[in-house]
């Protein structure tokens, strides 16, 4: 569903991601870790087809980004650091107008705006203005933003930043529900960028964490867990290496 081939950012002198490589499967959910500077916002918009690579690609749900853009973006949905919310906007009128440039038919608009509201949990806020709502409230109008068109791949930037332990408790069951749903749901694959290593272990069945723009890990959470020292500690050796040791291989 989703396919990083050799992709790589470069600006100037500078290279901030440095060929990277990856896949997801259908309905897995991946956490994407590193330090600031990592290079994880950049790989993600290069993803998303927010910025082009400088080189290689990225193949969503069949779609390559550089080739065929309108359907690779139309396959996906995109929760960026700051959500792209219009706050003077009320929210069922914000999910329409997301579903309209989108591409959803209008005679099926009504149907998903009044199921994202649901999923999401907005029902009770749908005639709020947005900029009235509290941060937990806009997060979840966020999501509401990237899954109204219902699609298959969803790429989260930082999801539960900010929140409090309650609204953050919330947002990872949406998550999750997200990836699982119940019958007759749409399963989405989801990569989901978080400083939280607490929220990768409660929501992510695998971790892919990069430092200096490289890939340095790529495997499932049970297989380093097994290893011994959780995530924190994989976070630690990882980030700490010196760049001329080789790359660590992936479980």
């Amino acid at each position: 569903m989703i396919e990083a081939r050799a992709m790589s950012k470069r600006y100037g002198d500078r290279l901030a991601v440095d060929s990277i490589s990856f896949e997801v499967a259908r309905g897995e959910v991946v956490g994407f870790l590193g330090p600031n500077g990592a290079g994880k916002t950049t790989t993600m918009r290069m993803l998303t087809g927010f910025l082009p690579p400088t080189d290689g690609t990225a193949v969503i749900d069949g779609h390559d980004m550089l080739t065929d853009p309108l359907r690779a973006r139309r396959s996906l949905g995109y929760l960026p650091e700051s959500p792209p919310l219009y706050p003077e906007m009320d929210v069922e009128g914000y999910l329409r107008f997301v579903a309209s440039i989108k591409g959803v038919p209008r005679g099926e608009r009504r149907s998903a705006v009044e199921r994202t509201l649901e999923r999401c949990g907005l029902v009770d806020v749908r005639r709020r203005v947005i900029g009235a709502l509290s941060k937990g409230y806009r997060q979840r109008v966020g999501l509401g933003q990237a899954i109204v068109h219902d699609p298959p791949v969803l790429i989260l930037d930082e999801p539960t930043v900010g929140l409090d332990p309650v609204q953050i408790r919330e947002i990872r069951t949406l998550i999750s529900n997200l990836a699982r749903p119940a019958a007759g749901g749409t399963q989405h694959t989801v990569i989901l960028s978080t400083h939280i290593l607490s929220e990768v272990e409660a929501i992510c069945q695998r971790v892919i964490l990069i430092h200096r723009g490289r890939k340095r890990v790529d495997a499932p959470i049970a297989d380093l867990v097994r290893e011994g020292g959780g995530l924190e500690s994989v976070f630690a050796r990882e980030t700490a290496r010196d760049e001329s040791e080789p790359e660590a291989a992936t479980v």
